[in-house]
């Protein structure tokens, strides 16, 4: 009797389905950004696949720790979103990293004045690192029609920029600490928007 218990435990040990395969982060990590994929594509639109967002949110899951020990550049992101967003429009070529962090602030933006979607989960780490990668798309789509995307420059790596320069605003902002997450980001922003 006790040896089949044994094997029942050994089993359920195996084939236990709580963790997804080649885990070793904390569930709660993986659920905060699982619905960016979903946000991502619906904002995208047909810039965006969600093939395209979900491969790029794991790769972007597994940077969060060291994502979370980096500074954010305000400075040149407020810089990148005024050049592509605003008024200072130029003509020089877009690379994957100005048009991340350009993106990503977009994303702030409209995060924290309520364009985001009022959704129950719209003030939640997902959903604004899934709008970033989704303007980050949409920017890359709209320099590359103007033929001024660098030439070493991709649209993945473009949306994976917006999603890390995202996912430090927020943490940096505090918002991996609190319940309310909208209201930290948008603490957050009123620094430089």
């Amino acid at each position: 009797m006790s040896y089949e218990r044994d094997q029942d435990f050994g089993g359920n040990m195996t084939h236990g389905g709580a963790y997804p395969a080649g885990g070793g982060y904390p569930r709660q990590d993986d659920d905060d950004l699982r619905g960016a994929s979903e946000h991502a594509t619906r904002h995208a639109g047909s810039s965006g696949s969600s093939d395209l967002f979900s491969n790029l949110l794991g790769a972007l899951t597994q940077k969060k720790q060291s994502l979370a020990n980096e500074d954010v550049d305000e400075d040149d992101a407020v810089k990148q979103h005024k050049r592509f967003f605003g008024r200072d429009d130029d003509d020089g070529e877009a690379d994957d990293k100005s048009m991340g962090s350009a993106a990503a602030m977009q994303a702030l933006k409209m995060f924290t004045g309520g364009q985001s979607g009022n959704t129950a989960e719209s003030s939640s780490q997902s959903a604004f690192v899934g709008l970033a990668m989704a303007e980050a798309s949409k920017l890359f789509d709209q320099k590359a029609s103007q033929g001024k995307v660098s030439s070493d420059s991709s649209k993945e790596s473009a949306v994976m920029k917006a999603g890390e320069m995202a996912l430090k605003m927020y943490l940096k902002s505090g918002g991996g600490s609190s319940q309310s997450s909208g209201s930290s980001l948008l603490g957050f922003a009123s620094k430089f928007l």
